[in-house]
């Protein structure tokens, strides 16, 4: 019983370490882009904001799975590598958001929000899946 108790403890934890850094994602994309961002998604249903957020949650949701997934039998150690890592995949997920911008014409963050679909939401979203990726790998 203690076992179960233990596990339970310890998914507490990590989901509500997930749950922390799910909601910064959703601030960052918040800041990298204009205007605000649940009204953008929720009132205005724009999809290309939809889009781009999604890819980001799935990111980071990625970077946390796989840092659980390999974490280490120590459970503080777990735990802090877990908000390191996750952490570190949005930082860099918001470098490369920025320097897309930079190398492409126009505002990205503009394009985002722009509620016409444009392709530039699909290229920035891969980018922010491939960053996710590059930082999972590198846990394991």
């Amino acid at each position: 019983m203690s076992d179960i108790i233990n596990g339970l403890g310890r998914t507490s934890a990590y989901g509500a370490l997930g749950l922390v850094l799910l909601i910064l994602g959703i601030v960052l994309v918040d800041v990298l882009t204009p205007g605000k961002l649940p009204k953008q998604i929720w009132e205005e249903r724009n999809r290309n904001a939809a889009l781009f957020l999604s890819s980001a949650l799935l990111g980071i949701g990625g970077i946390v799975f796989t840092s659980i997934w390999t974490t280490y039998e120590n459970f503080g150690k777990g735990l802090a590598s877990t908000a390191a890592f996750g952490v570190l995949g949005l930082l860099l997920m918001a470098i490369a958001f920025l320097v897309l911008d930079l190398v492409t014409p126009g505002k990205l963050g503009a394009i985002v929000v722009d509620p016409e679909p444009h392709p530039a939401v699909w290229v920035s979203s891969a980018c922010n899946l491939a960053v996710a990726a590059i930082v999972a790998a590198s846990i394991a």
